[in-house]
């Protein structure tokens, strides 16, 4: 969910495998982003409830949906 996430860096598209890491820049799983970077960036620390409103669309209420994530061991 948006509402965790603390930030987003690089560039990449909707349905583009990204790295999820800790706070201390371990890689922790890797996923299908729902939303490109420029608009993952609009929409992290906020509830999912609050995407429409900012993007004026919402593809999935997730930035990443748990049956498209992969945890790293």
């Amino acid at each position: 969910l948006p509402v965790g996430v603390q930030a987003v860096q690089g560039e990449f598209a909707r349905g583009d495998v990204v790295a999820c890491l800790d706070a201390n820049t371990r890689e922790i799983a890797r996923g299908l982003s729902n939303y490109a970077a420029w608009d993952a960036r609009r929409i992290i620390g906020r509830a999912s409830s609050d995407i429409e409103s900012i993007l004026g669309f919402m593809e999935e209420p997730e930035l990443i949906h748990r049956s498209n994530l992969v945890l790293r061991a």
